[in-house]
């Protein structure tokens, strides 16, 4: 047998379950982990500045490359309490990523010793394990049940804790046998599926919800192939997104509180089945149950069992994997049509496509300050469909919901259920890492930018080329909007005179120097007419310095978003102007019918 550190074992783990790549800040207590993974070699490690943007590097790479995991690594103590977040919106999304944290000696865990903290008490409700490790001969049977855990069932996030003492300490362990555990996903039975394809078929206006289950099972395909048999219309949800090209004809848009479409919402609105495909019924995706519920069949299949019935209870639940349900969605519909026993579904499907036509929003507008509609026509000519758009929250998130264009999966990468502000610039830096070759473009607010602009070091140091399209209006936008219910507009407020950069009047931090300081590239726009050849720039700037480009965007600093102020969905507010004529919205998927 091989004798080796438990350090140096858990590194050939890593390496055995695919693990390229990790994330993470260095310390005493991880110190014996990060020897061994420079003996180990193979495993590429980027250096993060803060250990919060670690774990959300490894959320992005996780998104962004079907099968893998991101890995973060840390001490404890600080780092690993700075990770919980990662955890936290990791376990949200259904998103498997690892946590290897190095604790104080075992001796003196009881004695308050420097940085030691029950970090696994800590991380339990917002992993699917968490354990501190108190045996060196566990370590490769712990590292082993979380991957296994990882990509069982519902996927999600483990945290190991590894006291120092434990790392260093001997034990027999051989790599060359090590094999992963069998992941376990459920799967639907044929007579469940029949009965659910029963259900549709009985409809007159039914509805596919494909969530981010879709996505994560990587059977994307399979929904296109079960909507196009049944001649269904399918409603992405925001994780969802990607799943069925925005330009299909049986896309019928999103649907919402505030991430939707008018026609999404009034396609929705008119059906009377909908079936629910790796989703979870997210509250900003239904809003109020009852109008939302109201005279409508419901079949949900999810890949968790006690999601099923969580938020309301559907008319008939089926616990599986999306994938495996998915081909035999397919399965019986392609025999139920070669029997010609399928409903014609075409006027239904022409009926969303009409609404998609005729209920636009406007994009187009020549004002100074920039309005931030015209920014997403401009990101929408300028980036094509193989770009991958990474956000976070806030009303540049929701907007460019709104008014962007997704054609696959996987290039929607969105942190839906924790939201937290700072996700993006480190979550980009790991999408870019996932796939070195892909362009991706970020989109944040000024605040959420703020939160850990320290990340775009990493991309410098790194060379992790990508453009960060940074919507400035000096406010945080999104909870000043909030507050429009309370009368108030109490400490959401950015705007100071920058005393270095006047030319920015009260827009106060200068982005451009600060990214620029931190060995980026930046540009920053403030007419309309210039923000195409700004993102042309930002694109040859990327390839040329390898480095990200900050394309910063001075907006009007109100505006407001169209979104819900009811919690109903067939009650949203249009603060904006609507698309009238064709060149209101010439980027949109289907040009206006007036």
């Amino acid at each position: 047998m091989a004798r080796m550190t438990a350090a140096r074992a858990a590194v050939e783990i890593l390496g055995r379950e695919g693990v390229t790549d990790v994330f993470g800040v260095p310390g005493a207590a991880i110190n014996p982990f990060y020897a061994a993974l420079r003996a180990s070699g193979g495993i590429t490690h980027t250096l993060a500045r803060h250990v919060e943007g670690a774990s959300h590097m490894a959320e992005g790479y996780t998104r962004a490359r079907p099968g893998s995991i991101g890995v973060c690594v840390g001490t404890s103590g600080p780092a690993g309490t700075d990770m919980i977040t990662g955890l936290y919106s990791a376990t949200g999304d259904s998103v498997p990523i690892l946590c290897v944290t190095g604790q104080a000696p075992t001796a003196v865990l009881h004695k308050e010793d420097f940085q030691a903290v029950d970090i696994a008490a800590v991380a339990g409700p917002v992993t699917k394990m968490a354990v501190t490790v108190l045996e060196a001969a566990q370590v490769p049977g712990v590292f082993q049940q979380a991957f296994h855990l990882m990509r069982s069932g519902r996927p999600g996030p483990v945290l190991i804790d590894l006291p120092v003492d434990v790392q260093l300490t001997e034990i027999e362990f051989d790599p060359g046998t090590y094999a992963p555990l069998p992941v376990y996903k459920p799967a639907a039975s044929r007579a469940q599926i029949e009965k659910a394809v029963a259900m549709l078929n009985a409809a007159a206006r039914p509805l596919i919800v494909a969530g981010g289950g879709v996505i994560n099972a990587d059977a994307s395909e399979l929904l296109v192939r079960f909507a196009e048999l049944t001649g269904t219309p399918v409603v992405p949800t925001l994780m969802g997104w990607g799943a069925v090209p925005d330009d299909h004809e049986l896309n019928a848009g999103m649907v919402g509180l505030q991430t939707s479409h008018r026609y999404g919402n009034a396609t929705f609105l008119e059906s009377d089945f909908v079936l629910g495909i790796g989703n979870r019924w997210a509250n900003r995706h239904t809003g109020r149950l009852d109008v939302y519920t109201a005279g409508r069949t419901f079949v949900h299949v999810d890949v968790e069992p006690t999601q099923i019935g969580r938020i309301f209870a559907p008319d008939y639940g089926i616990a599986s994997d999306a994938r495996a349900a998915l081909e035999l969605f397919v399965e019986v519909a392609a025999e139920l049509k070669a029997g010609g026993r399928l409903p014609d579904r075409s006027a239904w499907a022409a009926a969303a496509q009409e609404r998609r036509a005729t209920l636009q929003r406007r994009t187009h507008f020549d004002d100074v300050p920039i309005k931030p509609q015209r920014v997403y026509e401009e990101m929408n000519k300028a980036f094509g469909p193989e770009t991958r758009y990474v956000s976070a929250i806030g009303l540049s998130q929701i907007a460019g919901a709104q008014l962007l264009h997704v054609y696959r999966p996987r290039h929607w990468i969105n942190c839906g259920q924790a939201g937290p502000l700072g996700w993006t610039v480190p979550a980009a830096l790991g999408v870019a890492r996932a796939d070195p070759e892909a362009q991706v473009v970020a989109l944040s607010g000024d605040y959420d930018f703020q939160f850990m602009i320290e990340e775009l070091a990493v991309g410098a140091q790194h060379r992790i080329p990508y453009i960060h399209v940074l919507l400035n209006n000096a406010y945080l936008g999104l909870i000043r909007q909030a507050q429009r219910a309370f009368d108030i507009d109490f400490q959401v407020r950015l705007e100071f005179e920058n005393v270095n950069s006047p030319e920015l009047g009260v827009y106060g931090v200068d982005h451009v120097k600060v990214a620029e300081g931190l060995g980026c590239r930046a540009i920053r726009v403030t007419e309309p007419g210039d923000l195409g050849a700004a993102l042309e720039r930002a694109r040859k700037l990327a390839a040329e310095f390898r480095v990200p480009v900050v394309v910063e965007v001075i907006l009007e600093r109100v505006t407001d978003i169209a979104m819900s102020v009811t919690n109903d969905i067939g009650d949203v507010v249009e603060f904006g102007e609507l698309a009238t004529e064709p060149g209101h919205a010439p980027t949109s998927i289907r040009t206006l019918k007036t």
